[in-house]
């Protein structure tokens, strides 16, 4: 009888080179938290697509998920001076982060202890002496305590002590402000274990917002987000990267409930590719884009390879920052996509050489409407000098990333392409004759991970 070779359910993997491969071939140690793979089979069912289309199902996750999981509303930089604040606004939720007069940060409910009036308005920023409520003036100091009450006298029921702002937990990490609004919820470092441990969070300190892009979208925010957890779609979405990027050969682990992970390589082309390349022909396609300021052509010597070069670009060009030694990052943490997803809804780049953030929110009350935020992170003036930290751009779904100032077009046609992908899967999936999308066994296990947590917070 002949032996059935079939891998086991989530062994298969794509032929040729794979991240461990390139690991390898490291120009400097490779450090564990890379070698290290974590990815086990979760199953192959199908994803209902009332996850995404049902209005029931929205409303569980706005009561039963969204006010009891970790996410971040702002940078520090965002609110540097006493008196700054920030709105972040998640469904029918908002919270107003704020830095009182002794420059700690607070967090509060975005709602009068009145009437309910919204205090500031939606996804708005500022500086303010206090919190006024338009409505009635009732006011509130920057640390939450109340300040004053019109008329008093005819409210003499209401104890000031028991009329301070609702507060909301707000704890930091990487110069991210996070918030939750869940009082029991467990510290943000032991949600977003093992990141901390893997990531350095000084990586993302030492920068500042350069561009912020709120997009509107016409799509339930999982499937906006869901479209950044997989590198499945590159070589039909996006097949002008597939000459320096990799694509099935892409590693993903996840750890826990909270945190899962992609391993994207650059200067390593789609295993799809039938056009053989130099590496100084992939070393010439890094060049261009964002990266066309790099001076004098860069020249892959004998026996090296583009992404080598490409790293040591990046090390000599920050030699006289101590801030930013990169001496002792091997290529991978330089030159590679390293995306961390927190769940619910952010994901945290950790490359050197293209430091981005994500985050996807529902848009008010609208299982069928979302927005998705892009950040785009800069280093800080090694002189200390002031920056500027960028203002969100606010664009609809039908605008593109191009008209956003600051932004490069071939980044911008990237981004233009995932989203046209994210409307017509919710589109595919109100109309379905099939009930629930079809996942693959391990390029798609960010996503099964992601429903799996998702299903244990509407369980509870």
């Amino acid at each position: 009888m002949a032996k059935n070779n079939k891998p086991k359910p989530g062994a298969a993997r794509c032929p040729g080179v794979s991240v461990q491969d390139l690991l390898n071939n490291d120009s400097q140690s490779v450090p564990d938290y890379l070698i290290e793979q974590s990815y086990e089979f979760l199953g192959d069912e199908d994803i209902p697509f009332e996850r995404y289309t049902s209005r029931e199902f929205f409303e569980r996750e706005i009561q039963d998920m969204w006010p009891r999981t970790w996410q971040w509303a702002c940078r520090e930089e965002h609110i540097p001076e006493p008196g700054d604040y920030y709105v972040y606004d998640f469904g029918p939720y908002s919270v107003i982060v704020a830095r009182s007069e002794d420059g700690n940060i607070h967090a509060y409910r975005n709602v009068c202890m009145h009437r309910g009036t919204r205090l500031k308005p939606a996804f708005s920023c500022g500086m303010s002496t206090e919190i006024r409520c338009p409505y009635h003036g009732w006011s509130w100091n920057l640390d939450g305590s109340l300040k004053s009450i019109p008329c008093e006298w005819d409210l003499p029921h209401v104890k000031r002590e028991e009329s301070a702002l609702t507060p909301v937990r707000a704890e930091m990490w990487g110069g991210f402000i996070f918030i939750n609004l869940d009082p029991d919820a467990v510290p943000l470092l032991e949600y977003l274990h093992p990141l901390p441990d893997h990531i350095d969070g000084k990586l993302f300190e030492n920068r500042y917002v350069a561009i912020h892009v709120q997009k509107e979208l016409n799509c339930n925010w999982k499937i906006a987000s869901e479209a950044f957890l997989e590198a499945y779609h590159v070589m039909e979405t996006h097949p002008q990267l597939m000459r320096t990027n990799g694509d099935a050969n892409t590693q993903y682990d996840f750890y826990g409930d909270n945190i899962n992970r992609l391993i994207n390589l650059a200067g390593s082309p789609s295993a799809f590719l039938t056009e053989k390349q130099t590496e100084q022909e992939i070393l010439d396609m890094f060049l261009i884009g964002d990266r066309s300021d790099v001076g004098d052509k860069l020249v892959v010597p004998e026996g090296s390879t583009a992404r080598k070069v490409m790293a040591q670009f990046f090390r000599d060009s920050v030699s006289d920052n101590p801030d930013l030694d990169l001496s002792q990052l091997c290529d991978s943490e330089i030159v590679d996509s390293i995306a961390y997803y927190v769940f619910p809804n952010q994901q945290f780049f950790s490359g050197v050489s293209f430091p981005i953030c994500y985050r996807f929110r529902p848009l008010g009350m609208n299982q069928d409407r979302s927005v998705f935020d892009l950040l785009m992170l800069k280093t800080r003036p090694q002189d200390g000098s002031d920056f500027e930290t960028a203002e969100p751009v606010r664009i609809k779904s039908e605008e593109s990333y191009t008209i956003v100032p600051g932004m490069d077009p071939y980044i911008g046609h990237v981004y233009d392409q995932d989203t046209s992908n994210m409307e017509a899967a919710h589109e595919g999936a109100m109309g379905a004759s099939k009930s629930g999308a079809t996942l693959a066994n391990y390029q798609e296990i960010r996503i099964r991970h992601a429903h799996r947590t998702l299903m244990k917070y509407l369980a509870d």
